[in-house]
């Protein structure tokens, strides 16, 4: 039986947050009185654990 190790890349969350930046400089209009003024990076599938969160 092989052990499993929790994915030190992800922390065993199985998804890697993206990164999000605001900044009132780069606001833009949006839908009627919404303002958006943050840029995100999407989330993604952790690389080393193929979104398992664990390690063989």
């Amino acid at each position: 039986m092989k052990s499993k190790t929790i994915c030190k890349r992800c922390n065993g969350r199985k998804i890697i947050e993206g990164h999000c930046e605001c900044n009132m400089e780069w606001r833009s209009s949006g839908d009627g009185d919404y303002w958006d003024d943050c840029i995100c990076e999407p989330d993604l599938e952790c690389p080393d654990c193929k979104g398992t969160g664990f390690i063989e």
